[in-house]
């Protein structure tokens, strides 16, 4: 009978970086340390009648794909950080790990298979962390504060002193904060500080239950004066984030290739890897291929992150976001950049859209769309009920940017079964290094009648 102790061959790595195994009689194994190739142990933690689920307990065989991790708060053990899930595995690996996610996604969710895999997008595997939501706890029992992500699979906030994948001087800074913190009258008051660097401005928000007094606020400039932050206070909703103090540079991420500056707020929603947005931003446009006479929409717009560099090319772009507060800074952003007139912006509900919205969005050759998780699902299902009507013209190729591979895989399927697309390209971008999220570039090209 198969028990936890059965020695299991691991052969796939699921979307939570957790090896595959299947025990002699067919049950699957999800093992947590585990790698292709290797040969393992397991300590079951959850059974269920198709599935167990463990960690790594012994490794007889070794992947010559297997490092050592580059953080010492990673590792299975109790207390270790939940921030990453595949340091011990190379990272020219962890790409080709998502590059197969992505393919059996696509396949398996949507039975579509893409005609050319584009060449996966990189960048540096450390130091690239740009954004970050760091949980803050102040321990009263052992007087002292945390300040880093989640421990793996807990609420509790791991004993983080480094974080590699953090800019290397926001890292130098986690235990300059702890003590601030514990210095400070409300430390048991401030769940959390977000991260947020733009180009030679690093910000942190601080989130603060109960109004800052006079001297705590005094410590927040010290500490940003001796270390080069700027602070901003958020004593509610994102809505109400604002800067300690007005004065010195905005936050602002560059588009060199484009000659564009996006500023932004240090919740709004932009890329964690801004060398890899570049990256990302130019490989889209060069896909999209717009021509001078072109209209061209970009669905999901957000601060026009695709819309202004697509301008740059096309006769006109019409951005289109669910939120009426996003278009009026993308705007603003357009009219900073000398792109108004190449550009328009709508809000609409973009999770209800039918039929009749694309029409009235108007005729345009070419789409970018570039979704949160849930994916683009009703602009695909409103395409393919369009598939073949009276006076419709539909795009004759979309650029679609994801960041789930499942809900990549099910728009897919409604692109090229229902709506008359197929897939030209497809392919990963590694936007998080280390980590298990799979982020993702298709193409889709209308096929001939």
């Amino acid at each position: 009978m198969a028990n936890g102790f059965d020695w299991l061959e691991v052969e796939s790595l699921d979307l939570e970086a957790q090896g595959v195994a299947h025990r002699a009689d067919g049950k699957v194994v999800f093992i947590e340390g585990a790698l292709p190739g290797e040969r393992v142990q397991v300590s079951v933690a959850r059974k269920k009648n198709q599935w167990e689920q463990g960690q790594m307990s012994a490794l007889a065989r070794e992947s010559a794909q297997r490092v050592r991790p580059g953080c010492p708060h990673f590792g299975l053990h109790a207390g270790a950080c939940g921030g990453c899930k595949m340091q011990h595995l190379h990272p020219a690996a962890q790409v080709a790990v998502k590059q197969r996610v992505l393919e059996d996604n696509l396949w398996h969710l949507a039975k579509v298979r893409p005609e050319r895999i584009l060449r996966p997008l990189e960048g540096p595997a450390w130091g690239y962390r740009d954004r970050a939501r760091l949980s803050v706890r102040y321990v009263a029992k052992k007087g002292t504060v945390l300040i880093g992500f989640h421990e793996r699979k807990s609420r509790y906030v791991a004993d983080m002193q480094v974080c590699p994948v953090l800019p290397p001087r926001v890292s130098a800074m986690l235990l300059p904060l702890r003590e601030l913190i514990g210095g400070m009258d409300q430390r048991d008051r401030l769940p959390q500080i977000e991260l947020a660097v733009g180009e030679g401005v690093t910000a942190l928000v601080l989130r603060h239950l109960e109004p800052l007094s006079a001297a705590d606020a005094q410590r927040l400039r010290d500490f940003g004066a001796t270390h080069g932050v700027q602070w901003w206070l958020q004593p509610k909703g994102p809505d109400t984030v604002h800067r300690l103090d007005e004065g010195g540079a905005d936050l602002a991420y560059r588009l060199p290739e484009y000659g564009i500056t996006m500023p932004f707020k240090p919740t709004d929603f932009t890329q964690v890897n801004a060398h890899i947005n570049r990256v990302l931003v130019d490989r889209a446009v060069r896909l999209l291929d717009p021509q001078s006479h072109e209209r061209v929409i970009d669905w999901f717009c957000g601060l026009g992150n695709f819309t202004l560099p697509l301008a740059t090319r096309a006769r006109q772009v019409l951005g289109i976001e669910g939120s009426a507060t996003l278009v009026a800074r993308a705007r603003d952003n357009a009219r900073l950049n000398g792109l108004a007139a190449r550009t328009e912006f709508e809000a609409r509900n973009l999770f209800e859209i039918g039929p009749d919205d694309l029409r009235a969005a108007g005729a345009a050759r070419r789409w970018l769309v570039d979704p949160p998780r849930e994916g683009a699902f009703a602009l695909a299902k409103a395409l393919a009920e369009l598939h073949g009507a009276a006076g419709w013209a539909a795009p004759a190729r979309i650029v679609y940017v994801s960041c789930n591979p499942a809900t990549l895989a099910r728009d897919a399927g409604l692109l090229v079964h229902q709506a008359g697309y197929r897939c030209s390209l497809a392919g990963v971008v590694n936007m998080f290094p280390h980590t298990a999220h799979t982020e993702s570039m298709a193409v889709f090209d209308l096929a001939p009648p």
